[in-house]
């Protein structure tokens, strides 16, 4: 999946105040992690990727996409990618459609299988830590060899290397290094502390 080359960890942003969006996109460009998925989990989490899209430094997306009318106003905002936590056709075919990347969430062979079917060769594997990790991930990956993977969901600096070790997993998806309630400095200290993450994991 190209848009995510070059982008090894995905951060998860929940946006309560959409008035700090800009400079949380600024702070994530400028630290070195220029991509962003906003999920749709705040009544202000629109005017967010809006405000964050004007960023030409920065990628973003759209989280927590249920359906595909949300996928549809997602982008309208200017999101570039989305990513859902399960896997719904409607959302994917409006997507495509949209012409923007989509990562829908998988937790079972099932599931990759149905992706499969849908022609997907990326999925976001969701919620990762209580789904098995990366022991769960590297299982799935042995028998969908040509199927990627983005784990989300209890990725954390202490564990996001086990998961990048992967050769099936493209990137992870965290919120470490964004919390809601962090103040300019302390989120300059975690988004920095993020490369040395990949550079330990390879990447």
């Amino acid at each position: 999946m190209s848009f995510l080359d070059g982008h090894a960890v995905v951060p998860v942003v929940v946006l309560d105040d959409p008035g700090r969006a800009a400079a949380l996109g600024e702070a994530l460009a400028g630290g070195g992690l220029p991509i962003a998925e906003v999920t749709l989990r705040t009544p202000g989490a629109l005017a967010g990727i809006a405000a964050m899209a004007e960023n030409p430094d920065l990628l973003v997306g759209a989280g927590t996409v249920l359906t595909a009318a949300q996928a549809e106003a997602a982008v309208e905002a200017g999101a570039r990618f989305v990513v859902s936590p399960g896997l719904s056709r409607a959302v994917v075919e409006r997507c495509r459609a949209l012409g923007v990347p989509v990562l829908p969430g998988v937790a079972t062979a099932t599931e990759v299988l149905a992706a499969a079917d849908l022609g997907l060769d990326a999925v976001k594997f969701f919620p990762a830590a209580t789904s098995g990790g990366a022991p769960a991930v590297a299982a799935l990956a042995a028998v969908f060899a040509d199927m990627r993977f983005v784990p989300t969901g209890g990725i954390t600096a202490a564990n996001a290397g086990e998961y990048l070790a992967l050769p099936s997993v493209l990137a992870v998806g965290g919120s470490w290094m964004v919390p809601r309630d962090a103040g300019p400095d302390r989120l300059r200290e975690l988004i920095g502390g993020v490369g040395a993450v990949v550079a330990a994991a390879g990447r």
